[in-house]
């Protein structure tokens, strides 16, 4: 048992998984989400008692229901293949062939070894086919991916590979800059450090076509005329 315990927090210590894809059972989605907030919502009041609280309280009363939706509805929701935001793409027809760079998305994720926020931006570009994508859904990919429990690497592949298969193209990059409170409230409780992960591929390989896309992300935003 003490070597199972020092396995796990080994685990943790390191933020390391061995799965690609987050690790899901296979009746994940058999259950309404009504039915997940009502079983999370018995198991969480009995954390809350065990540590002692009162839940008779009127402050605490409602704490079990609201974690629970919570955790189906806003954190996670990222696990559920149905919430997956549509990735309308256009036809290329204007032939820009140049880099395309979404910088500074807001990164709202879930650590999944002590389920504690992570916090940070996230940087994606990638050189068109004949296939763009919207912006937007660009911003909407990174946060469905978030929306999980997640470790920062795989958070990165995940969303290369999608742009990459929906783009038609293997030309793609991402770089995701963020805090672990994991890190900087527990354990080592190292307030200022921060993770950055990098995935690229393509013509991404080349060092120069990945200076390229850092000397972006230092751009300065275009003056606001207003």
């Amino acid at each position: 048992m003490e070597n199972r315990i020092l396995e796990i927090e080994t685990i943790g210590d390191n933020h390391h998984s061995s799965a690609e894809r987050t690790p899901l059972l296979i009746d994940a989605f058999e259950k309404s989400e009504e039915q997940k907030i009502e079983n999370i919502q018995f198991y969480f009041r009995h954390i809350m008692e065990e540590l002692g609280l009162d839940l008779t309280d009127d402050s605490l009363s409602g704490t079990p229901y609201r974690v629970a939706k919570m955790y189906v509805k806003e954190l996670f929701y990222g696990l559920d293949p149905e919430k997956k935001p549509q990735l309308s793409t256009f036809e290329n027809s204007y032939g820009y062939g140049k880099m395309l760079v979404e910088q500074n998305i807001s990164i709202d994720s879930t650590c999944e070894h002590h389920f504690m926020p992570i916090m940070g931006l996230a940087h994606v570009g990638y050189i068109p086919n004949d296939r763009v994508i919207g912006l937007s859904k660009i911003n909407r990919l990174v946060n469905y991916y978030a929306h999980r429990p997640q470790v920062q690497e795989r958070l990165c592949l995940e969303i290369k590979k999608e742009l990459q298969e929906v783009l038609n193209t293997k030309d793609v990059i991402i770089v995701i800059s963020a805090k672990h409170l994991c890190v900087s409230s527990r354990g080592i409780k190292d307030k200022s450090s921060y993770t950055t992960t990098l995935e690229y591929d393509g013509a991404f390989n080349e060092m120069e076509k990945r200076n390229e896309f850092f000397n972006c992300l230092h751009n300065p935003l275009p003056p606001n005329n207003d």
